[in-house]
């Protein structure tokens, strides 16, 4: 019997995004899951389907800042109060980053969004900055294949891999992210939306939730 696999589609801007990775990496409910992490572009995403950004539409934006920061205590993720600079930065380098590292050193992918987004949303580092983020790059994979990782970045061949993986994220009902694609171990599929379904994301694999005491146990509890 194969294990339960889940996909997570993410974007480094998306505040909701790096709750579910953080959670989806961390969390031991999720440690029995074969798990893929695919980047994506959310403002093609979002111009595709005609989405408004939250923070354009009034009071929601102001709503979902408060959402993020109750979700972050909630579930022990590391967040600062104030959003990173630039809030929301145009992270299509970035994502190019990410679907060059997924092509290059698809084993690396996972230690370089910790990095990524822990420099983003915990020390607020304009990661959308080429500067800041050669840096970031060159400190995890070291100088050789840092300057590797942005040069194909910005070849045509990464650049057609984000915008094929973007369309094929939006082709199964994406209009926002985070975006998951979910295989229980009897083989049935499923897809869901948004940091608050990561409780119906886990009741659909089949996972425990974690007991009495565990970290991120209130997040959880917030879930029934």
């Amino acid at each position: 019997m194969s294990p339960p696999k889940l996909i997570l589609y993410l974007d480094i801007v998306s505040p909701f995004a790096y709750l579910a990775y953080h959670v989806i990496r961390h969390s031991p409910v999720f440690a029995k899951c074969e798990i893929e992490y695919i980047p994506v572009f959310l403002g093609g995403i979002m111009k595709a389907c005609s989405n408004t950004p939250p923070i354009k539409i009034k009071n929601k934006g102001a709503y979902m800042n408060h959402e993020r920061l109750r979700w972050a205590r909630l579930f022990d993720v590391p967040m600062k109060e104030t959003t990173p600079p630039g809030f929301p930065a145009n992270t299509l380098p970035v994502q190019r980053v990410l679907t060059a590292v997924s092509m290059l050193f698809p084993q690396r992918l996972a230690e370089t969004c910790d990095a990524i987004y822990q420099a983003s949303f915990v020390h607020h580092h304009p990661v959308h900055e080429q500067a800041c983020l050669s840096g970031l790059l060159e400190n995890l994979h070291g100088k050789d294949q840092a300057q590797e990782i942005i040069r194909r970045s910005t070849s045509d061949e990464v650049k057609r891999e984000l915008t094929a993986r973007t369309d094929e994220v939006i082709s199964k009902g994406s209009f926002g992210l985070p975006w998951y694609i979910v295989t229980n171990v009897e083989g049935e599929v499923d897809h869901f939306w948004g940091f608050d379904n990561i409780g119906v994301v886990a009741n659909h694999l089949g996972l425990e939730k974690l007991e009495s005491g565990s970290t991120g146990r209130d997040g959880w509890r917030s879930m029934l």
